[in-house]
């Protein structure tokens, strides 16, 4: 059964604009004629979202000369994400969605499973936006470590 709430590829993207850990408006539509890969996450500084944050870092110049550009969303408020991106030296936008619209809209909020009970959280997920703002590729419950290097195998930028 698919979720409804779920975006798949062809689907337009839904935009947003979110303060980023600077306090600075970051819309979706700034990058309309590039690749964006969007991802969700649970919460900065936690050990998964460490692993999935450093690994995109880790990865920001490959992505980029492919013409990608990474942005991060999670429920954290901008004081929070601007004490992961100074810990962590990330260097691609963060931002936040505390009301969890943003979340909820891509369909990476909502009820997953933890720890065999069912709660409400978010669902680490990531997109892959085309140029013209349609989803390319839409994953869901992906997990924290190995995940980038399946999206660049994914993305044909790594064998």
């Amino acid at each position: 059964m698919t979720d409804p709430n779920r975006l798949s590829p062809g689907d337009p993207a839904p935009d947003f604009s979110l303060p980023d850990s600077e306090g600075t408006i970051v819309s979706l539509s700034d990058f309309r004629g590039r690749s964006v890969v969007v991802y969700f996450y649970p919460a900065a500084g936690t050990p998964g979202c460490t692993k999935q944050a450093c690994d995109f870092r880790d990865n920001l110049a490959l992505l980029g000369d492919a013409g990608y550009q990474v942005l991060g969303i999670s429920p954290d408020k901008p004081e929070k994400l601007a004490s992961f991106v100074e810990n962590e030296k990330l260097t691609f936008p963060l931002l936040a969605d505390p009301g969890k619209t943003v979340l909820t809209e891509w369909g990476a909020f909502g009820e997953k499973k933890n720890y065999g009970r069912v709660v409400q959280g978010v669902i680490r997920s990531t997109f892959v936006v085309n140029p013209d703002g349609t989803i390319a590729k839409a994953m869901y419950n992906v997990r924290a470590t190995g995940h980038v290097a399946k999206l660049l195998r994914d993305l044909k930028l790594a064998g």
